[in-house]
């Protein structure tokens, strides 16, 4: 497409990220009344007890601009991760974070290298700084670390890392990083991405905090949105080398975390009973959708995120939309070239089991048809 006027040719290459779709979307287009969303990865639990309360009681400052500095929550972040304020950057959620780092450290004579069916925020973030993309193939949909490090090269600025993986929940053990992270030029920054840490249960998955003081050019982001139960007010932040952090909070908005995202994330910080019956929720609702799963006959991908890819087969966008049709939302990841896959969040136990049901009819149905 030509334009009139003058518009940055990393931008004019790239595809709007698609997020789940809304309830009232569906909603409005179907005239349902019961919808449940497994669509985004959420905590199904709602929000904690402390973070409404929080909540209420910062709204009645809305009048104000937030903390710029987010003084508060730095220091409870500080305190609960072991780590100095300093090395923290705050985030617009944790994309706002890996949308800054190309801008702080790549321009256009830059690559960034990330994997395959890994997070497409990470080319969003590339060509929106003119740098070029390195997408290295995965193995078992999962990153090949040997390929990217072989990948990188004298241009190599930026090595995006999501582990847990998303959309594939794939994860790369402690071993494994070490040996990668040996090899990678100290002037390169790595970018840790543990937006489902807390989830983890597995024994040899790496702690990225714990590496920091080892490779100063790592960078490890977080979220609130995921096992916080905190999507809808949007926080994240980074832990790295004060110095990396300096940089990042140049380039971060002053305001991008609002006063009552700061208070909720503060105070929920301190709900540990909420943390674990979100884990716990997550932990025997995988195993549910597993069983489940095993039952249809149906591949899927080991997770240890809070969500299941598996696969359909070439009939999985009109499966998609017959689960639509019965009120279910889950993800296709044709835009994560896996075409023949779906992928499901965890939800509650029930709403595991309505999914469950309903993929059961829809399927039944469609083998009916083709007979």
């Amino acid at each position: 497409m030509e334009y009139l006027f003058y518009a940055n040719p990393g931008v004019q290459r790239l595809t709007p990220y698609q997020p789940g779709k809304p309830i009232e979307e569906l909603q409005r287009e179907l005239g349902l009344s019961q919808i449940i969303k497994l669509a985004s990865n959420e905590n199904p639990l709602g929000p904690s007890r402390m973070a409404i309360e929080a909540m209420e009681k910062a709204a009645v400052d809305l009048v104000r601009y937030p903390d710029g500095n987010g003084f508060n929550l730095k220091q409870t972040l500080a305190q609960r991760l072991g780590v100095d304020a300093s090395q923290i950057t705050l985030g617009n959620g944790s994309n706002d974070i890996l949308e800054i780092v190309p801008r702080v450290f790549a321009d256009q004579d830059s690559e960034i290298i990330f994997s395959q069916y890994s997070f497409a925020v990470y080319g969003l973030a590339t060509l929106a700084v003119g740098a070029s993309a390195v997408v290295t193939p995965a193995i078992d949909y999962g990153h090949d670390l040997d390929a990217m490090g072989a990948a990188i090269t004298s241009s190599t600025k930026v090595i995006f890392i999501a582990n847990p993986n998303n959309p594939t929940g794939s994860w790369v053990p402690r071993q494994t990083l070490l040996q990668f992270l040996e090899q990678v030029p100290a002037t390169v920054i790595v970018v840790l991405d543990e937006a489902y840490f807390e989830y983890v249960e597995q024994a040899d998955y790496p702690n990225g905090i714990h590496l920091l003081d080892q490779y100063p050019n790592l960078i490890v982001t977080r979220t609130f949105s995921k096992v916080w139960g905190l999507a809808g007010l949007r926080v994240g932040y980074a832990i790295s080398h004060p110095d990396i952090a300096d940089l990042m909070n140049r380039v971060r908005q002053p305001f991008n975390v609002n006063l009552i995202a700061q208070q909720a994330a503060a105070a929920v910080l301190h709900d540990q009973d909420y943390l674990n019956q979100s884990v716990l929720t997550n932990r025997y609702g995988l195993r549910q959708l597993e069983q489940g799963l095993d039952g249809l006959d149906l591949t899927w991908l080991p997770s240890i995120g809070n969500f299941i890819s598996f696969r359909i087969g070439p009939k999985s966008a009109a499966i998609y939309n017959q689960l639509l049709a019965k009120g279910i939302i889950v993800r296709p990841l044709a835009s994560y070239e896996m075409p023949e896959f779906l992928r499901v969040s965890v939800g509650l136990e029930s709403e595991n089991k309505l999914f469950l049901s309903a993929l059961t009819e829809v399927l039944a149905a469609n083998v009916l048809t083709e007979i």
